[in-house]
C-alpha cells in the first residue's frame, strides 16, 4: 500500500486501508503520524494501577516511556509496516520522540486552551496540540525550542523560575493519540495535524509570549 506524505489521498488511504482489515486504531495512527506527518513512532509502556507493563518493579515512569525492547517505526513507514511493528508489541502506546521533527512546550491544559484560543484570534502560526489526561497541553514547535526556551523567556521579560511552562527536547518522548498515557486515561488533540502544521511546525517565538502570559495569569488567578 503506497501513499505521499502530505497529501489528503494518503489519508484516505490509511484510514480506509484500516477499516477494510480491521487494523486496531493504534496502527491507523502510527501509518499517519510516519507516512504523513513524517515523524518517527516508538512503541510505548502502558499501565495499570500503577503498575508498568516494562515489568520493572522500580519504574519511574509507568506507562509513560518507550519499550527499550521495541524498535521505533521510522518516519515514512507504510500502514503494513505499522502493522506488522504494533503486531510484535501489541497494545504497546503510541509514542512520538521530541527533538527531531519538533519540540514541545508543556503548560497546564486550562492555560494551554485558553493561550490557544488567543492564539487563533491573533491569525498566528500553530502546531499541533495535545492534552494529556493528567492535565497538562503539549504544543508542538520548531526543533531546537527546548534549548533556546530559557533564553528566549528571559528576553521577552519572562524569568520567573516558578512559571509553569516547560520546553521538551531530544531525549523526550511525548504520548499520543489515542493512546492511554500512564493508565489515567487517553491523550487527544485540541488542535489534530495538519498538511502544513506537522511538517512545518512554528518557531517558539510566535507563541511563547502568549503562552507565559497566560500561564502566568492562570497561576495568579489560583493563588488563595
Amino acid at each position: 500500500m503506497g501513499f505521499t506524505i502530505g497529501s489528503s489521498r494518503g489519508i484516505r488511504d490509511i484510514r480506509s486501508g484500516s477499516r477494510r482489515r480491521g487494523r486496531s486504531s493504534e496502527c491507523t495512527a502510527v501509518a499517519e503520524y510516519t507516512g504523513l506527518w513524517g515523524w518517527d513512532v516508538a512503541p510505548g509502556a502502558r499501565a495499570a494501577a500503577g503498575v508498568c507493563s516494562c515489568g520493572r518493579p522500580d519504574c519511574r515512569a509507568p506507562g509513560a516511556h518507550p519499550l527499550d525492547f521495541a524498535p521505533e517505526v521510522p518516519a515514512g513507514a507504510t500502514l503494513d509496516a505499522a502493522t506488522a511493528a504494533w503486531a510484535d508489541t501489541p497494545g504497546a502506546a503510541v509514542m512520538l520522540p521530541v527533538g527531531r521533527a519538533f519540540d514541545v512546550i508543556e503548560v497546564a491544559e486550562s492555560a494551554g486552551r485558553r493561550a490557544l484560543v488567543r492564539l487563533e484570534r491573533m491569525g498566528l502560526p500553530l502546531g499541533p496540540v495535545a492534552a494529556t489526561p493528567d492535565g497538562r497541553a503539549h504544543f508542538l514547535v520548531a526543533p531546537g525550542a527546548a534549548a533556546e526556551l530559557p533564553a528566549l523567556l528571559y528576553r521577552m521579560g519572562w524569568d520567573d523560575p516558578s512559571l509553569d511552562l516547560r520546553g521538551l527536547g531530544p531525549g523526550s518522548h511525548i504520548t499520543a493519540p489515542p493512546s492511554d498515557r500512564a493508565g489515567l486515561g487517553p491523550v487527544r488533540w485540541l488542535r489534530p495535524p495538519d498538511l502544513d502544521s506537522a511538517t512545518k511546525p512554528p518557531a517558539a517565538r510566535l507563541l511563547l509570549g502568549t503562552l507565559a502570559y497566560v500561564a502566568h495569569r492562570s497561576r495568579a488567578s489560583d493563588r488563595p
